[in-house]
């Protein structure tokens, strides 16, 4: 809901009419954070349904937030659009079981719609890496990703565009549907919406777009005094701080940091490591109290259970930024997916503290960093050996001493990543998927 959220407050000068259609916040299984909603022009109406209880979760197929507010979305979607006010409907949820209702809509009602990929629908990459084990276990993961590649194709052939967080996840739609061609982002040409029965290829305009970062967001953190309860930054301690998803595909990356620091107190240096405190925070999806604890297991490897804890608990988001404003530096280990963008960099970058990112050398953020600055990045590429990644790591500067240098972000480089400009490049997108041949 990032996305959307961030800009809202930029689309009327856009000359776009927004109206929002989500779920009731206590029915999603995630912190509430009613900072979040408090920030929201007032003037952009937002129409909320109430979606089966969290009870139906006990149910296998019934727990997850798109089989239990389908209904009551469909619903007030179709009294919305009965109205005839709307032009376009954008679909910016990874709740892609919702997703199924833009071909419905678009044949009731007339009205085509967007989708936005920020993250793909159907994956490949457990399939590719049959080692690592799927979120939620085999059999559950292989029961939802049949019904996945059964949904994809069948909304795709009826959608007008699509946006995306990361440049791979337009080149896998292509490659995996031979019927589908991917325009660039500056074709005015319109897909036809065509029937399933036929087979020739269907044009989708994709526009490659990142989430945004918004610096009112710390203004606002800053201005209201919000507190973390995570740690104590007047502690005395040394505070690393990452707040995001774990899981198997960034060992590599985590392997890469901990043997670095690991190697310094084997060769007698790195004193700080005693103070050191690398906290990993909201690493699981699953409910609060049930999460798999997915980078403290590493770090044991390597002799760093003093020094890492993870909170596997989601925390607010308010909470999110006052911790990488608290932290004296910030850690991101990035995928072994050359996909993977993780758009949660923005708001590192925008924190303005001492930043260390390990990523993909294909990945957005690599390319980013290096041109907007705000921290030292280490990029990895699938032959390279872990002694060789660490090698470069323990080169940065301050690295001895647990000083991770502190570089400055370039605002114009960053401009284009920014709310206000985004909003400016989604309505042009939307509107030229309107657009007819």
């Amino acid at each position: 809901m990032h996305r959307i959220r961030l800009v809202l407050p930029y689309l009327k000068e856009q000359g776009i009419q927004a109206e929002v259609l989500a779920v009731e916040a206590e029915q999603v299984a995630t912190p509430m954070d009613p900072w979040l909603a408090a920030g929201l022009p007032q003037e952009v109406p937002v129409h909320r349904v109430k979606a089966r209880s969290l009870r139906w979760a006990r149910i296998p197929g019934l727990g997850l937030l798109g089989a239990r507010a389908l209904s009551a979305l469909r619903k007030k979607g179709n009294a919305l659009l009965h109205s005839g006010n709307f032009d376009l409907v954008y679909f910016s949820t990874t709740v892609f079981g919702i997703h199924v209702l833009g071909p419905e809509w678009q044949q009731k009602f007339g009205v085509p719609f967007v989708m936005d990929y920020q993250d793909p629908w159907v994956s490949d990459y457990y399939r590719e890496h049959p080692e690592v084990r799927p979120p939620g276990g085999r059999f559950k993961y292989a029961l939802v990703d049949y019904l996945n590649r059964r949904s994809e194709p069948r909304v795709l052939r009826y959608c007008r565009g699509i946006t995306s967080v990361s440049p791979a996840y337009p080149e896998q739609l292509a490659k995996r549907y031979p019927w589908l061609k991917i325009l660039p982002s500056e074709s005015v040409a319109v897909p036809e919406v065509v029937s399933e029965a036929v087979s020739s290829q269907h044009a989708l305009p994709a526009l490659v777009i990142p989430f945004p970062g918004d610096s009112r967001d710390f203004d606002r953190v800053r201005q209201e005094a919000v507190r973390q309860s995570v740690f104590d930054p007047k502690d005395g301690f040394k505070h690393w701080v990452y707040v995001g998803r774990g899981g198997a595909d960034m060992w590599f990356a985590l392997r890469t940091l901990f043997s670095a620091l690991s190697q310094l107190r084997e060769a007698g240096e790195g004193d700080f490591l005693k103070l050191l405190r690398m906290h990993f925070i909201g690493t699981s999806y699953a409910a609060a109290g049930h999460g798999e604890k997915t980078i403290e297991p590493v770090a044991a490897e390597f002799g760093l259970q003093q020094q890492v804890c993870e909170h596997t608990d989601r925390i607010p988001y308010s909470e999110t930024l006052r911790c990488l404003l608290d932290a004296d530096a910030l850690i991101i280990p990035g995928s072994d997916d050359p996909g993977y963008t993780a758009s949660k960099a923005y708001p590192y970058l925008l924190a303005g503290r001492p930043l260390l990112a390990i990523f993909h050398e294909a990945s957005s953020v690599v390319k980013l960093i290096r041109k907007a600055g705000g921290g030292s990045i280490v990029a990895f590429k699938p032959e390279d050996s872990l002694a060789s990644v660490s090698q470069r790591l323990r080169t940065i500067q301050g690295w001895a001493t647990g000083e991770i240098p502190h570089i400055a972000l370039d605002p114009e480089a960053f401009e284009s990543h920014t709310a206000r400009l985004q909003a400016s490049e989604l309505a042009s997108f939307w509107k030229r998927c309107l657009i007819q041949d």
